[in-house]
C-alpha cells in the first residue's frame, strides 16, 4: 500500500502503550470530503471502522472491520447510486526494511488464507487512518453499475451477448447478410 504525503484520514498510533481496547476510526465530513475527491467518488456519506491491535515484537497485527456508505458514478451510465461496503480488515505494520529483508530471503512465497497485507512504519508510530482509507479505496469497484445501467446500454444500442435490439445490432446484422 502507498501511503500519500499526508493522509486524509490520519489517525496516528503509537506502538508504546498500544491501546487494549479497539481503536474506532470515524471519518468527520471533511476526511469523507477529501477521500471522496481522493478515490473519484460523487460522495461518502459514512466511514468507520473498529480495528483490535495485536503486538508481537516489533510488529502490530490489526484485525477489524470497515463500514462505508458511498457515492459512485455508474460505469455506464455515469450517474450517481448509492454502494454499501463491509470489509474485513486483516493488517501488520512491521518496522521499515523489513519487508525488502524477507523478499531478498525467501526465492518462493507461498501465501495462505490467513496472510495480510503487510505495511511498513518508521519512528515509533503507524496510521491506521491511512490503512483504514487503502482498505475503503481497495474495496470500491472502479467498474460498478448503477441501477439504470441496463436501460443506458439499450438506449446507447449496446446490448448483451444474443440480443439483436437497436440500430447497432441492426447495422451488424446488414453487415452479416450482405
Amino acid at each position: 500500500m502507498n501511503t500519500p504525503e499526508t493522509s486524509e484520514l490520519s489517525r496516528p498510533i503509537r506502538i508504546k502503550g498500544l491501546p487494549g481496547e479497539p481503536v474506532i476510526i470515524e471519518a468527520d465530513a471533511g476526511e469523507r470530503a477529501a477521500l471522496a475527491d481522493r478515490f473519484g467518488l460523487p460522495g461518502i456519506d459514512r466511514l468507520q471502522a473498529e480495528v483490535s491491535l495485536d503486538q508481537r515484537g516489533a510488529a502490530i497485527r490489526a484485525t477489524g472491520s470497515l463500514v462505508a456508505a458511498i457515492r459512485q458514478a455508474c460505469a455506464v451510465s455515469g450517474e450517481e447510486f448509492p454502494a454499501r461496503f463491509e470489509e474485513d480488515i486483516d493488517l501488520r505494520f512491521v518496522p521499515e526494511g523489513t519487508l525488502d529483508a524477507e523478499e531478498t530471503e525467501e526465492v518462493e512465497i507461498e501465501l495462505e488464507a490467513d496472510d495480510c497485507d503487510e505495511i511498513e512504519y518508521s519512528g515509533d508510530a503507524f496510521d491506521l487512518g491511512e490503512a483504514v482509507a487503502q482498505t475503503l479505496g481497495l474495496a470500491i469497484d472502479p467498474f460498478a453499475e448503477g441501477p439504470d445501467a441496463d436501460k443506458a446500454r439499450k438506449q446507447a444500442g449496446i446490448l448483451g451477448e444474443g440480443e439483436t435490439e437497436g440500430p447497432l445490432a441492426a447495422g451488424l446484422a446488414a453487415l452479416k447478410k450482405g
